[in-house]
Order: C-alpha cells, then structure tokens, then sequence
C-alpha cells in the first residue's frame, strides 16, 4: 500500500484549518504556505524562531544521514519497527506522526515494516530544522515533511494514532492533543552506557545519566504500558564514521577542544548502544 498525504493541517498563526490547493496550504483567514520544491512545507512561523537557522544544521544531518545509512543503528531502528508494529494489531488504516525526526531513518523504518501489512499509512515527519525535514524527503518522497516545533505541532487533534518521539525533546500537551482515543506516544531515549566509548574520550568526567524522567506524562488516562531496554555492540567503525558519530551528536559542542581532540583520534572501535524504548498509551479508552 502506499503512503498517504496529510489532508488538512493548522495554521500556526490562527489555529485554523489549512487545505491544500495546488502548492499551497490556505486558511480561511488567507495566510498562505508554499510547498517547498523538496515536498515539505514550512509551518514555523519567525516570530516563533529563536535563530535564522534553529534546529540540527545542514552538516550534523549529512553526518547522521551517512552514519545511519552504514546499519549501525539497525538494532534500534528494527526494535521500534516491531513495537509500532505491536501496537497497531489489526489496524487497517494507521496515522503516525515522528515528532523530531531528524533525517527520518526512524520513521522510514517503522513504515517499511507496516508496509508489509495490508494497511493504509500516514506518516508524517516533523522538525525543527529544515536540513532535517528536507533530507526525510529525500530519503522517502512519500513522507509527508513539516518544518515545525514540537510546542506547536500543527496537525488537527486526535488525529494520529502513534507520535514517535526518538532521541527528541517531547512535549506531552501537544502529543496528547494530536492522538486519538486510545493512542500511544514511543519514546527511545539513551540509556546509562550509550556511546560510552565516545563520551569517555571526550570528557573528563563522565556522567551515566539515566534515561529521561516520563513521569510527567504519566496520569490516571496515561500508563506506561512498554518499556524495553535495546543494547548491542556495533560492528567496528573506521575514522570516519567515528566522525560522523561525533559530529551527528551535541557531544561535539558540549566538549573542550582537548575532548574534541582526543576524540577526532577514535578509529577502529565498537561502540556500545545503549537505549530504553517507553509507550505512554491511554488508559480510559
């Protein structure tokens, strides 16, 4: 089956609803949004950017793009696959939205493993930065691509069935709101030892932080109903992989120049994967 267009957005500046027409999104108030040639459209408005560029640059998503693309990160992308994948059950028609994704390796995988299903998908990625949303289009021209936040997600309410949100900044209002009657929010989020080999090159002092603290999302309508630790170690990864790593990472620009240093001389090691996989789902359905 193939994927499925958005048809209706929310304009970030009124909260109406926008249609399409052509190449351009439309409210009633006529605040209009072209589609970008890359097939995404942009629905964050200035005043609402804290820089001209906000967001993961152009050369962080080249980096992940390149890394990604190499496989080591597959045992993560193949756990979420198949926790979607549970939690869709017998669905015949399924609305996602991967709030944060980056350059959309995540949410492509998710939908390649649906896809086999005979179901009638909508997968929709969002970000912050255009680099990224642009490059989830690249990857997948079906995906639909918002530029947008994650405080003002402008999709209709109740109208996804699963928000991922992977190595993201969450906003549980807003996933609430967009998720139907019964719906889940998946999270992966990095463990005590992920990447412990870079960290440990790069800082003095390393911290084993755990993972993200749920529990503000957590009330008497949402329980945690999954929680799956994934850990692996990579294949050996060469120089420039190790590059990419770092630089995909905020690690690089959290570190000295002595940690940087010490890192750009990392080539020929494995690494450790370490990530928690939560569904937030809603109870009183």
């Amino acid at each position: 089956m193939p994927l499925l267009p958005l048809t209706q957005l929310v304009c970030p500046l009124d909260q109406k609803v926008l249609l399409q027409t052509g190449n351009t999104w439309r409210c009633e108030n006529n605040h209009c949004f072209d589609i970008a040639k890359q097939g995404h459209v942009n629905l964050l408005p200035v005043q609402n950017k804290k820089s001209k560029d906000p967001g993961d640059s152009k050369e962080m998503i080249a980096a992940r793009r390149d890394f990604l693309n190499s496989g080591v990160y597959n045992p993560i992308a193949e756990a979420l696959a198949n926790t979607v994948n549970a939690l869709c059950g017998d669905q015949d028609q399924l609305a996602i939205l991967d709030a944060g994704c980056g350059e959309g390796y995540y949410l492509n995988s998710v939908c390649d493993a649906l896809l086999t299903k005979d179901i009638q998908l909508q997968a929709t990625g969002l970000d912050i930065s255009k680099w990224a949303v642009r490059s989830c289009k690249i990857r997948n021209p079906k995906l639909n691509g918002l530029v947008a936040s994650n405080r003002q997600i402008p999709l209709p309410d109740q109208s996804q069935d699963i928000v991922l949100c992977t190595f993201g900044f969450p906003v549980y209002s807003e996933f609430k709101r967009v998720l139907k009657p019964g719906g889940h929010i998946v999270m992966a989020d990095p463990g005590t030892e992920h990447l412990i080999e870079l960290r440990s090159a790069i800082y003095d002092d390393v911290r084993r932080s755990p993972p993200a603290d749920i529990s503000p999302a957590l009330d008497d309508n949402w329980q945690l109903s999954v929680s799956q630790k994934v850990q692996f170690t990579s294949p050996v990864i060469n120089a420039m992989q190790c590059e990419q790593l770092l630089v995909m990472t905020p690690h690089l620009y959290r570190a000295s120049k002595e940690g940087r240093d010490r890192a750009a001389q990392l080539h020929d090691i494995t690494i450790t994967g370490d990530v928690l996989i939560r569904v937030i789902s809603q109870s009183n359905c």
